[in-house]
């Protein structure tokens, strides 16, 4: 045997099926962050960014603590939060049954997705004011604002998933006597459950950016509400300050969504 053979053969053979695999890195995310940070001191430190164009981090970060002693952030966030909740929700529920409907029956298909092509690329602050004629100047108005914009996106994103959970499994649970109940909950579901959360990470984003549009346009209180009263007098600290308050809610959002994946997702 040649050589070259039999080392193939007694030796150690490495593995060759580990690319493609990567993996998450905590530090090499907050050190990215505090870099970008970092930087943006420096640059106003040595005059690089004007006071009024782009204050110092650590002028936002005064501002904040600030607004967090005297009381007014919870008092802007509080409602937002309750907006941002109820509209994410109202417009998961049904975008989740839409969805899950379009991809499993034909009665749904195609009237389904006529209506979601036909009124999904509708730029949604395009029907603030509609709404505000319809629900009031009030809460409603902005929660259907929030739900609408999160609804389609999760028919789209759910029936996608319905329609990637191999037939064949289907097949099998209809041979054995399934009822429909069980096999949408049993197989359908939990096969299109990846896609469904990983809409939820899109959904999640544009609900806080609907939010704040919704909040600018008719809101007293609400963190849109006071980025835009900043904006209009000119502080800028007290507008990044806001900015900051939605980036932070917008990585919580994110973090919790990420560990219902981990625990939704553990049998993968």
């Amino acid at each position: 045997m040649p050589p070259a053979e039999a080392t193939r053969l007694d030796g150690e053979v490495p593995f060759r099926g580990g690319g493609f695999a990567p993996r998450t890195v905590p530090a090499a995310a907050v050190g990215t962050l505090l870099g970008l940070i970092a930087v943006w001191q420096a640059a106003s430190s040595l005059g690089w960014l004007p006071a009024l164009f782009l204050p110092a981090p650590a002028a936002v970060g005064r501002a904040l603590a600030q607004l967090a002693a005297s009381g007014q952030l919870w008092r802007e966030l509080a409602p937002s939060l309750l907006r941002l909740s109820a509209g994410w929700a109202l417009g998961t529920v049904f975008g989740v049954v839409l969805g899950v409907a379009v991809g499993l029956f034909s009665a749904a298909r195609s009237p389904g997705m006529a209506v979601v092509s036909a009124l999904f690329p509708i730029p949604k602050i395009a029907l603030v004011p509609l709404f505000i004629i319809w629900f009031g100047i009030g809460e409603g108005s902005k929660i259907a604002t929030i739900a609408i914009g999160v609804f389609f996106p999760t028919v789209i994103n759910t029936a996608a998933g319905v329609d990637a959970v191999p037939r064949n499994l289907i097949r099998m649970a209809q041979s054995f006597g399934l009822s429909h109940k069980a096999i949408i909950g049993k197989i359908v579901l939990p096969g299109a459950l990846p896609a469904i959360l990983s809409g939820f990470r899109v959904t999640s984003s544009i609900a806080i950016i609907l939010l704040v549009a919704a909040e600018m346009i008719g809101a007293q209180h609400g963190i849109g509400a006071f980025v835009l009263a900043e904006g209009n007098l000119y502080d800028t600290e007290g507008l990044l300050a806001g900015i900051v308050v939605l980036s932070v809610l917008g990585l919580v959002v994110s973090a919790v969504i990420g560990r219902v994946e981990k625990w939704l997702l553990g049998w993968r």
